[in-house]
């Protein structure tokens, strides 16, 4: 346990900084206005917890995803667990509840920074 908490905690830190670092390159490239930045970030995030979820299993290697998937992709995006997630429910056959998920996990997370907007808006009035 404490072994798989110390991969998460390595891959989170250079997910992280990759993400930090990413936005950073990008600003100078693509400028402010439109979050390209946080769309770059989650299509390539989801692009490689894609590639990853093959190699890893093709490779009987695993034992990888700790460091790899949970640590560094989510580090640097959550979106892409997000994507694994609606995309492994889908290729289940739980089409609907795929839809849900995504609709829902949109949906209630908008809400939910609304709420915490508001909360915290009404806690400094």
């Amino acid at each position: 346990m404490t072994s798989t908490l110390l991969q998460v905690a390595a891959g989170g830190a250079i997910g992280a900084s990759a993400r930090y670092l990413t936005g950073i390159a990008a600003v100078r490239v693509i400028g402010h206005g439109f979050p390209w930045v946080t769309l770059l970030v989650n299509v390539l995030g989801s692009f490689l917890m894609g590639a990853l979820v093959v190699v890893l299993a093709h490779y009987h290697a695993t034992r990888f995803a700790p460091f790899l998937m949970t640590g560094v992709l989510g580090g640097f995006t959550t979106f892409s667990a997000f994507s694994l997630d609606a995309v492994a429910l889908f290729e289940r056959g739980q089409v609907t509840t795929a839809a849900l998920y995504v609709a829902g996990s949109v949906g209630v997370a908008i809400a939910a920074l609304f709420a915490g907007m508001m909360a915290a808006r009404g806690y400094f009035a």
